[in-house]
């Protein structure tokens, strides 16, 4: 008799190819098609028109980051891990909040600079940085939602790195920072980032292994954007069409610090992909939510996020973990009170 506990290894395959993101989508807009038909087109239409009007910024990002790839410019990032810690510590918070990495690449690019001895408080600036600011995610929020809200989240992004690493480097010496890297740390990256490293070369167009890196890079960076920013987008339609403007702006909006705090206290679990992150503060702002609430959301969520978390993770013990999340929690509400005076 044929084992029914299992399902078809073709069934299995296929469900593993499909993409999970999209079906989201899918499954959302069938849900407003049944639950509510008059309000599908619309919403459908409205995410389109936003996913549209974001168009250009992203494919700013793709080319941005498919020369970046193929130029090997990503090598420069190694030369801030050297010298004076105080410079490698500044270099490394620059790094972080200018550079194109993912989650994933961060791992094996840290665990290298470990390994070659450098100091954990530069690591540290870079490691908070990073998930918070990129070219792409810079194009994408100074679209969606302002050049300025842009602009100040990258200078919160390399502002955390830099009270990370300088509180690590006051703290040198201490037991607290003795033997803080796991026994075994991953040395490669097995998904987005599995290729080797090209030498730097700016005329990347006269080499086909480079002008091929740069089309997937795009490609890859295009979907990538596309199908999280749609996901965003139909959320962001859902949100100002269901959730009371009434109800954002007795929880997150008005003065003071109290919005701020939880603000940041909501970033992390409610956080989706700092990408997706970025139309849904879009919605929550037109509902009410205060400037500094939403500045502490995105910074506090960027940086607890799960793959930003688990590359932290997975190379250091948890007590050099609690004070990631730490500087995270910390650098959110400062970066939310002085957003919330400027803005």
């Amino acid at each position: 008799m044929a084992d029914l506990t299992q399902s078809p290894a073709p069934l299995r395959d296929l469900w593993s190819r499909l993409d999970k993101v999209l079906l989201t989508c899918a499954g959302i807009a069938l849900a407003l098609f049944i639950l509510d038909r008059s309000a599908f087109l619309p919403s459908i239409t409205e995410a389109f028109f936003s996913l549209a009007h974001t168009g250009p910024f992203i494919l700013f990002a793709v080319v941005a980051i498919g020369v970046m790839r193929a130029t090997g410019s990503e090598r420069l990032l190694e030369g801030a891990f050297e010298g004076r810690e105080v410079r490698m510590i500044v270099l490394g918070a620059l790094a972080g909040g200018l550079s194109p990495f993912c989650s994933c690449e961060v791992i094996p690019f840290v665990a290298a600079l470990l390994a070659a001895g450098a100091p954990l408080s530069a690591v540290m600036a870079f490691w908070l940085a990073s998930p918070l600011m990129d070219p792409a995610m810079f194009a994408i929020t100074a679209g969606a939602i302002s050049f300025d809200f842009a602009l100040a989240k990258t200078l919160a992004a390399i502002a955390i790195g830099l009270m990370g690493g300088f509180s690590l480097m006051a703290l040198s010496g201490s037991s607290f920072l003795a033997d803080p890297l796991k026994a075994q740390t991953p040395t490669g990256c097995g998904s987005c980032c599995g290729s080797r490293k090209l030498s730097l070369n700016w005329r990347f167009w006269q080499e086909a292994e480079r002008r091929s890196l740069f089309a997937r890079a795009a490609w890859e960076n295009l979907l990538f954007l596309g199908k999280w920013l749609l996901l965003a987008y139909l959320l962001q339609a859902l949100l100002i069409r269901y959730v009371p403007a009434e109800w954002i702006g007795t929880a997150l909006g008005g003065s003071g610090i109290g919005p701020i705090l939880l603000g940041a206290i909501l970033g992390a679990p409610a956080y989706l992909n700092g990408y997706a992150a970025v139309p849904l503060i879009a919605g929550l702002l037109e509902q009410g939510m205060s400037p500094g609430a939403a500045m502490a959301f995105v910074i506090a969520g960027g940086v607890s996020c799960i793959p930003a978390a688990v590359a932290v993770w997975a190379l250091v013990k948890p007590r050099i973990f609690a004070a990631y999340l730490g500087f995270a929690v910390i650098g959110a509400i400062l970066a939310g009170l002085a957003w919330g005076v400027v803005a």
